[in-house]
C-alpha cells in the first residue's frame, strides 16, 4: 500500500515540472510503435505549474468533439472554468465548514457542469493569467485562496457568516485570473458566455461518465470516492470488460474518451512515454533462466521488470484487481489525460495513444502509450459521449 495518498493536485502539479525540467529525449530503444487510429485533436496544451489536469484534457476532449460534430476546431478557455470552479467550491468548503477537499483538482464533470452553469468562452478571450506569467503557476493561487477561506471560517466561529466574504474571495479571483467578462466578440460576433456555449455543435447533456467497481452494484450510479470529488458527482458503474468495450467502441467510431487515471505506478515511465503493468514471463523461461530469476531478490526483480527496454509480458487485470487497488490506496485520482488513438508495438500488442497537457515534450511530442492492462487496471473513470457507448450496455444503464 502506497503509505500517502496524493491529491490530483500533488500528482499533476510535481509529474508536470518534472516533465518540463525532462532532459532525456531518447524514447524507449526496445518500443516501437504504430499508430493504428488517430482521432483529430486540437494542440497539446501546457498546465504548467498548476494543478488542472483535469480541466486541461476535459477541455481537450469537448475540443475534439466540437470537431466532430462538423465545427472549426478552437482553443476553450480553461482558466474561465478552474476559476469559476473555485468560486463553486468555495461556498461548499465553507458550507462545509472546512471538512471539504479544497484544492487545484476537479474531475471531468467539473467541465462539463462548469460550462452547463456558467456557459464558456474562447481562450483568447479569457486566458486567466492575470499574475505576471505566461503559463498556469498556482504556487501562490492555492495558498492564499485556502488561507482566506480558512480565515473566514476561523472567524465566524459561532457567528453568522458576514456577507461580504463572498465578495472579497471574488475580488481575489479577479486579481488572479481577470475579471469575467460579461460580452465578447469572437469573429466578429458579439456573445455571451452563455450565447456562446449555445452555439457550440455540442451538447452538455451527451456526455457520462463511467467507472468499474464492485463495492456498487453495476449498471447503477454512484457518487465515485475520491477526495477531489468535491461536486459529489456520480458515475455509471459497469464490469471492467464493459469498461474496456466502452473506450474501444468510442475510439472505432471515432469518439476521444476523458481519462482519469494513476500515474504514480511504477510501470509509468514519464522519460520514455509509456505506460504498462509487466509481469515477469515464467512460463516462457527455460530452467535454468527460472532458477536463475528465482534467486534474485524482489528488489533486483523489480528492477529487471521496470527497465522498460523492450515490450514483455503484462499482468491480466481482474475485476478483484482492481477492486483491491482502490481500497488499498494503490490506485489514486491523480491524472487526467486525453484516450484519442490506437497503436500497436512491433509484436502487435495494443496500445492506447493519449494526449497529455505536459507541453510537446519528448519522446513523443506531448503524447503517450498506454498499454491495455494498464487502463483496464488504473482508470479511476472515464468521460465519454454516451452515443459512444455500445447499444447493449447503453440499454442496461437506461441511456437513451
Amino acid at each position: 500500500m502506497k503509505r500517502l495518498m496524493l491529491s490530483a493536485v500533488a500528482f499533476c502539479l510535481a509529474l508536470t515540472a518534472a516533465a518540463q525540467t525532462d532532459t532525456n529525449n531518447d524514447s524507449a530503444p526496445g518500443y516501437q510503435f504504430t499508430d493504428v487510429k488517430v482521432i483529430e485533436t486540437t494542440p497539446v496544451k501546457d498546465q504548467s505549474r498548476s494543478g488542472t489536469c483535469w480541466c486541461f484534457s476535459t477541455l481537450s476532449f469537448l475540443e475534439s468533439e466540437i470537431i466532430k460534430a462538423g465545427g472549426e476546431p478552437m482553443h476553450l478557455s480553461e482558466m474561465w472554468i478552474v476559476r469559476h470552479s473555485f468560486m463553486d467550491k468555495a461556498e461548499k468548503y465553507v458550507r462545509m465548514h472546512g471538512t471539504l477537499n479544497f484544492a487545484e483538482g476537479g474531475a471531468a464533470h467539473d467541465v462539463t457542469e462548469g460550462i452547463r452553469e456558467h456557459g464558456i468562452v474562447p481562450f483568447e478571450v479569457y486566458p486567466g493569467l492575470n499574475y505576471g506569467t505566461t503559463k498556469p503557476d498556482f504556487h501562490e493561487i492555492s495558498e492564499v485562496l485556502k488561507s482566506y477561506l480558512d480565515a473566514v471560517i476561523r472567524a465566524a466561529g459561532n457567528k453568522p457568516l458576514s456577507t461580504a466574504w463572498k465578495r472579497g474571495f471574488n475580488a481575489i479571483l479577479d486579481e488572479y485570473f481577470g475579471v469575467l467578462p460579461e460580452t465578447f466578440t469572437y469573429e466578429g460576433k458579439e456573445y455571451t458566455p452563455e450565447s456562446f456555449a449555445a452555439s457550440l455543435p455540442i451538447s452538455m447533456d451527451d456526455y457520462v461518465d463511467v467507472s468499474s467497481f464492485t463495492h456498487h452494484p453495476f449498471y447503477s450510479r454512484f457518487i465515485i470516492e475520491v477526495p477531489d470529488n468535491w461536486m459529489w458527482a456520480e458515475v455509471y458503474n459497469v464490469p471492467l470488460e464493459e469498461m474496456m468495450q466502452i473506450v474501444d467502441n468510442a475510439l472505432e467510431n471515432g469518439y476521444t474518451v476523458a481519462w482519469g487515471t494513476d500515474v504514480s505506478e511504477k510501470g509509468f515511465s514519464r522519460t520514455k512515454g509509456i505506460g504498462v503493468i509487466p509481469e515477469a514471463d515464467l512460463e516462457g523461461m527455460s530452467g535454468t533462466e527460472a532458477e536463475r530469476w528465482g534467486k534474485l531478490t524482489e528488489q533486483e526483480k523489480e528492477a529487471a521488470l521496470y527497465k522498460f527496454d523492450k515490450p514483455g509480458k503484462e499482468r491480466t487485470i481482474t475485476q478483484e484487481m482492481r477492486q483491491t487497488s482502490f481500497d488499498n490506496w494503490e490506485t489514486t485520482d491523480d491524472h487526467g489525460m486525453l484516450i484519442m488513438g490506437l497503436a500497436k508495438d512491433q509484436n502487435g500488442t495494443p496500445y492506447y495513444k493519449v494526449q497529455n497537457s505536459w507541453n510537446t515534450v519528448a519522446p513523443y511530442d506531448g503524447f503517450w502509450y498506454f498499454s491495455k492492462p494498464f487502463v483496464a487496471y488504473k482508470t479511476t473513470s472515464l468521460m465519454v459521449n454516451k452515443n459512444a457507448i455500445p447499444k447493449e450496455i447503453a440499454k442496461k444503464l437506461g441511456l437513451k
